[in-house]
């Protein structure tokens, strides 16, 4: 009889505890939440708060007017095709974020306030991680889309845009990263924001097939980010190009720096550059193409620089940077320099005004070629002698070269420039 009792209470007890482990199964399964204008959750800070962590809420289209939406713990939000966040363009952010785990997609969030005390944002992430932004679209952004201290996460597929009317003290970043690593930023096109895309203290990250256009000031700004690459970026009519500077180990391939036009824009701003790879960029119709201050060890080759109002500028703190193989093609001028010092090496570039002959055809001038001209020397310390540009005075100079080759400095020289175009 009492082992029959004892039987029976084992029982019980293995049966309780399979409820408590089920009961518990069942509470951890992630559900969904629907808000719906018409439904029973019409509001996303409502279905925010009353969801458990790692739920998904889906949000049905249409305009939601709310803002300051916070959001501490893991979540999948996902807004149906015409799901818009209207943040009516009062003092507040749209959305900020401070968890792990939380993906974001499909929604588009308007009308961000223009703060002169706070980065305003559309959406905000500090201290994330493994976060994915995908398929966001910003209008009338002041920051569109700002991560600070986060790290592991992507941003894809978004469109970005600030408003045509402000000027740069009154305009946010379209992409903006603040002391992050481990970052995709990839397929997302910005527009009308101060800077399209901004780096600060990145380290690890790539930047890809994004198209930066139209911005205030930079399409690309890049500070103190080792270690980074951008690959297959468009950046087109920026107020000032694009900057890299104070940083190591950047690679910059397969971009197109084009129609940066200004007294102080340029293709590529490079500044306090080392260690790092340029290569089979297109500089086309920029007034500089490149801009070097304080640029060394970095190799730049295949590129091709196309009707620029100067290919290169090279300050004489570059040092032991190589350009080989790249295309200089019907720029205004070549290559200009404050220094009557070279310490760069130039090596089988091609040179549309390169005249030489080729007596052994093997491909490479026998003369070599000086891509400093006497006039680009002048304008180098009278900026107003361009005006003199296209002139008589210009073309009595070209003369003199020819000449006296002696009155053209020799420091700088491609001794073994290319008789034929690179096809890259």
């Amino acid at each position: 009889m009492l082992l029959k009792k004892q039987k029976k209470s084992i029982f019980i007890n293995i049966w309780l505890l399979v409820l408590f482990i089920c009961s518990n199964h069942l509470l951890s399964i992630a559900k969904k939440i629907e808000v719906n204008k018409n439904g029973k959750i019409q509001s996303i800070s409502f279905a925010i708060n009353f969801a458990q962590e790692n739920d998904t809420i889906y949000i049905r289209k249409g305009t939601y007017f709310e803002k300051n939406i916070f959001i501490g713990k893991p979540l999948t939000i996902i807004g149906e095709n015409g799901t818009i966040v209207d943040c009516r363009s009062e003092d507040a952010f749209g959305f900020l974020i401070k968890t792990k785990n939380f993906i974001i997609k499909n929604i588009t969030i308007k009308n961000i306030g223009i703060s002169y005390i706070k980065d305003n944002a559309a959406i905000k992430f500090d201290s994330c991680e493994n976060v994915i932004v995908e398929n966001i679209e910003v209008d009338n952004g002041f920051f569109s889309i700002y991560f600070s201290r986060s790290q592991n996460f992507t941003i894809r597929n978004c469109i970005l845009r600030g408003q045509a009317n402000r000027t740069e003290s009154n305009s946010g970043n379209g992409i903006h990263l603040w002391y992050c690593n481990n970052a995709r930023i990839e397929g997302n096109r910005v527009q009308l924001q101060r800077d399209g895309i901004y780096f600060e203290f990145v380290k690890n990250s790539l930047i890809q097939n994004n198209v930066c256009e139209n911005n205030l000031r930079y399409g690309l700004h890049f500070m103190f980010s080792d270690s980074c690459s951008y690959r297959n970026n468009a950046f087109r009519r920026n107020g000032a190009g694009v900057a890299v500077m104070y940083t190591n180990r950047v690679y910059m391939v397969d971009n197109i720096f084009e129609n940066n036009w200004g007294p102080s824009s340029y293709g590529l701003l490079l500044k306090d550059i080392k260690r790092s790879y340029v290569s089979r960029n297109q500089f086309l119709n920029n007034t500089v193409g490149i801009y070097m201050e304080g640029t060394d060890q970095t190799l730049f080759e295949k590129n091709n620089f196309y009707k620029n109002g100067w290919a290169l500028r090279i300050t004489g703190n570059c040092e032991d940077n190589t350009f080989r193989y790249n295309n200089f093609i019907a720029n205004t001028f070549e290559v200009a320099t404050n220094s009557s010092q070279n310490r760069n090496i130039f090596d089988r570039n091609y040179w549309s005004g390169y005249s030489g002959y080729d007596l052994n055809k093997d491909g490479i001038g026998d003369v070599p070629y000086i891509p400093v001209s006497l006039f680009t020397i002048i304008i180098q310390s009278n900026n107003y002698a361009v005006l003199l540009f296209r002139s008589f005075f210009v073309d009595i100079l070209e003369v003199a070269e020819k000449i006296f080759p002696s009155i053209v400095p020799k420091y700088l020289v491609d001794r073994k420039p290319a008789m034929r175009q690179f096809k890259w």
